[in-house]
C-alpha cells in the first residue's frame, strides 16, 4: 500500500543501554535532580555528568564502557545511588548496576507465536520453593513434568530484585531486574526459552499498586508516589497526579519490557483495586493497549490478566464500551464459593460466602456480588459480569494468597480430606473458565505456604514481624506464630517431590491428569462457553449438575455431591440419546474402594430420567455427542 510503513517495534530507552559498535548510553527520568553523574567502576573508575534534557531527563553517551562494567549514580553531588531502570543487579538492591545487553542471550524461540487466551491452563509458582534449588535453572527440569500434567501456562510470582534471597516477590525493588539469587537475567530468559521449548507459554505476576518498602530508589529520582490516595502499603502510586506521564511511562515500560526482551506471554496485573488514577485514559486501558500493540508488532498473542476484588465488569468489559479492555481476570468468587463449602471457614472476606447457589452463580454468571449487599464491606458491591466470555475469568481452588492469608499457610490437603480434594478438581477443570493451579496442588501438596522475607534493614523487619502478629493474631498463639524473617519459615514451604509416588498423592495426580487430558479432547470442556453451560442444585441436599454444550454438537454432564453421604442426584436428559461416563472421582483408580453402588458407565436417555446415586463429596462427568453414532445405537438397545 503505497505510503505505508513497517511499525516501529518499541526498545527500551532508559537505563543503560549498549550502542552497536561500541560504547552505553545511559539515560534517566530525574525531573528531581538538578544534577546527576554516571559513576563508572571499571578501569579506569570516573564520574561523568549526565546533560539535562526536557521533561527531566539526563543523558550521556560514554564510548568506552561495555557489557559487564559496574555503574552507579550520583545525585545531586551527594547520594550514589542504583540505576532505577537497571537489568541487572548482581549485588542486591543496594548494590551497583551493572551493563547488561539484551542482544547477547541467544533464544531458540523464533517459532513460538504464543498459545490463545482459552487454551490457558495455569500453574502458578514461587521459585524458591518450587524446586530444591530454587533457582530459574532448578524449575526447568520440572517443565516436562507440568507439560504431561496437561499444563499449558507456567505463571511465575514476582522475580524482580528484591532485598535478602527469601521474599514473596510482591516487595521488589529493581522492577526491571530479575532477581539475582534466582539466576538474573540470564537465568529468567533460560526459562522462558525452555517453557516455550516445551510449549508452555510464561504468565509474569508483576506489581505495578506499591513499591517495595526496602531498596527502592525510584523515589530519589521521580515523584513516583501521591498523597491524594492512601494503599494498604502507604502512599498509592502518582498515575494522576503533577508529573504523572513520566510514572505512567515507566511502569507502560516495564510491561513492554518483560514482552520484548524476555519474550513473556502474559502480565499478571498484582492487586488492581489498589491503583488509583482518575485521569481521562485509566492507566490499565492505556498500559494494555500499549502491550497489544508492541506482540502485535512481534507477531506473538500476549495477554494482560488482572487480580481485582472489585467485582467491575468494566475491568474486563472492551474499550468500545467503556472497559479498560483487561484481557481477563482472577475469579475470586468462584474460590471463595467453592471453599467455604469445603471447608466452613467464614472468616473475614469469606463471611460473604458458603451457600450452594453462590457457586452455581459464580460458574453461571461469574460475579456473585453483582450490586447486592456485601455482609463483610457492609454496603452493595460489584456489577454483573453475566455477559462476559468465560475465558474472561481465572479460577482456582487454591492460590498463593487464599492459602497463606486465610488459613495458616495451609493447603486444601491439609484441611480437607482427598474426596473433596478430588470433588474441588472436578468442579474447578469442569467449569468453562480459565483453571488455574497453585503448585503441588495437583498431587496434594500438604507442605504449608506462609508468607517470608529477608530484610535487611533491622527497624523494617520488626515492623513486619509486629504487623502480621497483629493482623493473624486470631489465627495463632504466641509460640506458633511462623516468624517472616527466620530462614525455617522459608524452608517449611519447599515442595516435597517425594509425594508423588505415594498414596493418596499419587491418585489425586492421576485424577488431575486423566480431568486435564479429557479438558484437552472435548471442546466442550474447553471452549469457555460460559452462555452454554447451565447449573441446578438444591441448597438443602447439597448437590450441584453442571451441564455444558459446544456448536459442534458435543455435550457433557457433571453431577457433584457435597453432601458427606452416599445420596441420589437428579439429572435430566434432553437432546441426543445416551451418555458415557467419563470419568468418576469415587473410583479405585483415585484411590477410592469400590463402592456396592457407582454411577451406571453408560445409560439411553430414557433411563436417565430420575436420579444418579453419587457418593458422598464425589463428582461423575458424562459425555454425549462424541464418539460414534454406530456405537450409540449399540449401547442404547442393550
Amino acid at each position: 500500500m503505497p505510503g505505508s510503513q513497517t511499525p516501529t517495534l518499541w526498545q527500551l530507552r532508559f537505563g543503560a543501554n549498549c550502542i552497536a559498535g561500541g560504547g552505553v548510553e545511559f539515560r534517566v527520568w530525574a525531573p528531581k535532580l538538578t544534577r546527576l553523574d554516571v559513576r563508572i567502576l571499571s578501569e579506569p573508575e570516573r564520574a561523568i555528568p549526565l546533560t539535562r534534557e526536557e521533561d527531566g531527563v539526563f543523558s550521556a553517551v560514554v564510548p568506552d564502557v561495555a557489557e559487564g562494567a559496574d555503574y552507579q549514580f550520583l545525585l545531586d553531588g551527594d547520594r550514589l545511588r542504583p540505576d532505577p531502570v537497571s537489568r541487572w543487579q548482581p549485588y542486591g538492591v543496594h548494590g551497583t548496576s551493572r551493563v547488561a545487553n539484551p542482544g547477547s542471550f541467544a533464544w531458540s524461540d523464533a517459532n513460538w507465536k504464543g498459545i490463545a487466551l482459552k487454551e490457558l491452563v495455569t500453574y502458578e509458582l514461587h521459585i524458591g520453593t518450587f524446586a530444591p534449588e530454587g533457582t530459574f535453572d532448578g524449575a526447568i527440569a520440572r517443565l516436562p513434568y507440568l507439560r504431561d500434567v496437561g499444563i499449558t501456562a507456567v505463571e511465575l510470582m514476582p522475580v524482580v530484585e528484591f532485598p535478602g534471597n527469601r521474599n514473596w516477590g510482591y516487595d521488589g525493588a529493581s522492577l526491571y531486574t530479575p532477581h539475582s539469587a534466582y539466576g538474573g537475567p540470564a537465568g529468567l530468559k533460560t526459562l522462558v526459552d525452555a517453557c516455550h521449548r516445551e510449549g508452555l507459554a510464561v504468565v509474569l505476576d508483576v506489581v505495578y499498586n506499591h513499591l517495595g518498602p526496602e531498596g527502592c530508589y525510584l523515589p530519589d529520582y521521580a515523584p513516583c508516589f501521591t498523597s491524594s490516595y492512601q494503599t494498604p502499603w502507604g502512599k498509592a502510586i502518582n498515575f494522576d497526579g503533577p508529573e504523572s506521564d513520566g510514572v505512567r511511562r515507566y511502569f507502560i515500560d516495564n510491561a513492554l519490557y518483560w514482552l520484548t526482551e524476555y519474550h513473556v506471554d502474559a502480565l499478571r496485573l498484582d492487586a488492581i483495586h489498589a491503583i488509583f488514577d482518575f485521569s481521562a485514559r485509566h492507566i490499565l486501558d492505556e498500559l494494555g493497549d500499549a502491550f497489544h500493540r508492541q506482540a502485535q508488532r512481534l507477531g506473538r498473542q500476549a495477554w494482560v490478566i488482572a487480580e481485582s476484588d472489585l467485582d467491575d465488569v468494566r475491568i474486563i468489559n472492551p474499550r468500545s464500551v467503556g472497559g479498560y479492555g483487561v484481557d481477563a481476570q482472577w475469579h475470586d468468587d468462584f474460590h471463595h464459593a467453592l471453599y467455604t463449602l469445603l471447608t466452613d471457614d467464614r472468616d473475614g472476606y469469606l463471611m460473604d460466602f458458603g451457600a450452594l447457589g453462590d457457586l452455581a452463580k459464580s460458574i453461571s454468571e461469574g460475579f456473585v456480588y453483582d450490586g447486592k449487599y456485601s455482609r463483610y464491606r457492609r454496603r452493595r458491591h460489584g456489577s454483573s459480569s453475566a455477559g462476559r466470555p468465560g475465558e474472561q475469568f481465572v479460577t482456582c481452588v487454591q492460590n498463593h494468597d487464599q492459602v497463606a492469608n486465610t488459613s495458616k499457610g495451609e493447603r486444601l490437603a491439609s484441611l480437607v480430606s482427598p474426596d473433596k480434594q478430588k470433588l474441588a478438581a472436578a468442579v474447578l477443570l469442569c467449569s468453562p473458565f480459565l483453571p488455574l493451579l497453585f503448585m503441588g496442588q495437583e498431587y496434594g501438596e500438604t507442605a504449608p505456604f506462609l508468607f517470608f522475607t529477608s530484610y535487611e534493614d533491622a527497624d523494617l523487619v520488626a515492623a513486619v514481624r509486629a504487623g502480621r502478629k497483629q493482623e493473624f493474631a486470631a489465627y495463632y498463639a504466641e509460640t506458633d506464630f511462623p516468624d517472616p524473617q527466620a530462614e525455617v519459615t522459608f524452608r517449611h514451604c519447599k515442595l516435597d517431590w517425594t509425594k508423588l509416588a505415594a498414596s493418596p498423592h499419587a491418585e489425586i495426580l492421576r485424577l488431575y491428569q486423566d480431568l486435564l487430558a479429557l479438558r484437552q479432547r472435548h471442546p466442550v470442556l474447553s471452549n469457555c462457553r460460559k452462555d452454554l453451560t447451565a447449573v441446578a442444585f438444591d441448597e438443602q441436599a447439597k448437590w450441584l449438575v453442571m451441564t455444558r454444550s459446544d456448536p459442534a454438537g458435543e455435550e457433557a454432564m457433571l453431577l457433584c455431591n457435597f453432601a458427606e453421604k452416599m445420596q441420589p442426584v437428579p439429572v435430566s436428559s434432553v437432546g441426543h440419546p445416551g451418555w458415557e461416563l467419563a470419568l468418576q472421582t469415587a473410583a479405585p483408580a483415585y484411590g477410592v474402594e469400590p463402592a456396592s453402588t457407582r454411577p451406571p458407565s453408560f445409560v439411553a436417555a430414557e433411563t436417565l430420567e430420575g436420579k444418579i446415586s453419587m457418593e458422598g463429596f464425589s463428582a461423575a462427568l458424562y459425555l454425549r455427542g462424541y464418539y460414534s453414532e454406530e456405537r450409540t445405537q449399540v449401547a442404547t438397545e442393550t
